[in-house]
This record gives C-alpha cells, structure tokens and sequence, in this order.
C-alpha cells in the first residue's frame, strides 16, 4: 500500500509552489487547508510544523517543510516523474535551488521591507547586493533553457516560482532574460492545474 502523501497549504502562501510540484509528479495527494494565525498555529499543525507556516508536505511518517526541501524530496521520491536531476546536472541543480532560497530570497524580500544593507557591510551579508544577485540569476537562466540544463526539473519549479512572483509583484527587474525564462517553465500543464486548483481555493472577497 503506498503511503499516503498530505499538503498542508494556505492559498495565499508559498504553497503555491509546492502545489505546483505535487501536480508535476503526478501521484495522488490530500490537501489540509490551514488558516493563518488560527489553524497555522493550532497545536494539531505545530505538531507537524513547529514553525506553525506553511507549506509543509507529510509522506507516511516522514515531514518535509521548506520549499525548496520540499521540491527536492519530492523529486527524489518519486523518481519516475522524471523531475530529479541526472548526475550530469546535479551540481547546477542544488546549486541555483539553493541560490533562489538563500541569496536570492534574502536580498529581494530585504528591498521588499526597505532594508538596504549599508554599502560597507555587503561583504557580512550572503546574499551581497541586489544588483550582483539580478546579474547572477541574469546568467543562470541564459547558459541554457532550463536552470540545470536541457531539460525542466524540480529546481526550475522552485527557481521559476520565485522568477514568476518576482516579475508579477515587481519585486524582480523585467529583464528579457527572465521574461524568456519564465515563458518557457510556466507554459506545463501541471503549473495551470495548480494555479487552478490554489485559485479556486482563494477566500471569497467582499463583493465578489
């Protein structure tokens, strides 16, 4: 018997992302939906997710929570999706994975809050500046059509969901070269299927 898979998700949250994976590995799924400040830090959820946030993934007794990990776990386990890289691509893989997670999100969501890191102090910041980490995405996403190679796997869901948020919110720079980039790992079915399913699930608005 296969062991059941559970998504804890809001949404509105960076569960979108994992959905969009779940929906890339094609296996069958549950879906708990979970209210911020109420349900998000209910002593059921913290018992699976400490950190009371989502989105977190339950697979029989093992609990994976952090997108990226999440991404990753999933590819590995599922291996024929075909989403978890090859030995040839394994380096760029983790790499740019980790990079969107790290460096990445760290200097966009500081300009988000309007932190800037003073100039002199760039050198104790890991993800540096704004500008070096645009034009070191700039170069990870033009040395080839996806972000480990020729093909799409688990890390251009993870990469492509922060270059798709970015450019939708405007906290990324409109270059051409994410434009493209995110053209071409958005346009899968199992992206419009999660996008339906999470939008479906978005709370009715006043007037709506």
């Amino acid at each position: 018997m296969a062991e059941e898979l559970v998504f804890y998700t809001n949404p509105m949250s960076r569960g979108r992302i994992v959905r969009w994976m779940l929906e890339e590995i094609g296996q069958p799924y549950r879906t708990e939906y979970l209210d911020f400040g109420t349900t998000m830090k209910a002593p059921d959820y913290l018992s699976v997710n400490p950190m009371g946030k989502v989105p977190t993934v339950k697979h029989g007794n093992t609990i994976v929570t952090e997108c990226a990990a999440i991404c990753a776990y999933l590819a590995e386990a599922f291996p024929q999706a075909g989403l978890a890289p090859t030995a040839a691509e394994r380096g760029r893989y983790f790499r740019w994975m980790f990079f969107a997670a790290g460096p990445m999100e760290m200097a966009v969501t500081n300009r988000a809050l309007g932190f800037e890191i003073p100039p002199e102090r760039l050198r104790m910041a890991g993800c540096g500046s704004l500008e070096h980490v645009f034009d070191t995405l700039e170069q990870a996403v033009s040395a080839s059509p996806f972000i480990a190679g020729d093909r799409f796997t688990a890390a251009d869901v993870y990469v492509g969901s922060h270059v798709g948020w970015g450019l939708n919110f405007g906290t990324i720079e409109k270059r051409q070269a994410f434009i493209d980039y995110w053209g071409r790992v958005s346009d899968r079915d199992a992206y419009r299927r999660g996008n339906e399913l999470d939008n479906a699930a978005m709370p009715k608005q006043p007037n709506s």
